[in-house]
């Protein structure tokens, strides 16, 4: 169960050390509907962290929308047209040290772009044992970008559209998606 809520206050038990934490739940019909499985958990494994809405479900689709008219104007893939536009405007992953994901491998670029789980762009290249060693830098897919992420993606994709002649959302339009991606934040 996921719930939302605030921290409220902190205290510290002086028999056993620990710290008590008090939350307010938002969700708290939901919480209370499964109070008794809950209390009879040994162990709970709990999670805080800074709450962010996730982007438009309408974002993505229009992305998605897009995505498959700027592959049909190129006469690409879409997997193909998918990596590139993630590559130009989408989030890089970073391993938790704070360093950007490459892979090195045998696979030729030609094949890499068709992925369709694994969102990358060539990054470098190098010749080992007479053999073509590709390096690539690593991207996140769409669906985990937060509605700043999201935004950007979309403003590159429909610059990339209008640019094929592609008809897209007006501005006016655009904006207002941008507004209601914006009050949920």
């Amino acid at each position: 169960m996921e719930l939302t809520g605030n921290l409220v206050s902190t205290s510290r038990d002086f028999i056993s050390n620990k710290l008590l934490v008090t939350f307010s739940v938002n969700e708290s019909s939901e919480f209370i509907k499964n109070y008794e499985d809950i209390k009879s958990y040994k162990l709970t494994d709990l999670v805080v962290k800074r709450h962010r809405e996730k982007r438009s479900l309408d974002a993505n689709a229009y992305f998605h929308v897009l995505l498959g008219k700027i592959a049909e104007s190129l006469n690409i893939s879409k997997p193909r047209c998918k990596n590139v536009l993630i590559g130009r405007y989408g989030q890089i992953d970073f391993l938790s040290e704070g360093e950007p994901v490459v892979i090195k491998t045998n696979i030729p670029v030609s094949q890499m772009l068709e992925q369709e789980s694994l969102h990358v762009l060539p990054c470098g290249v190098e010749v080992q044992n007479g053999r073509e060693i590709n390096f690539y830098k690593v991207y996140r897919g769409s669906s985990t970008y937060n509605t700043k992420e999201m935004s950007v993606l979309i403003d590159g994709t429909v610059q990339e559209a209008k640019d094929l002649g592609i008809d897209t959302m007006t501005p006016d339009q655009l904006e207002k998606m941008k507004q209601e991606w914006k009050s949920h934040e």
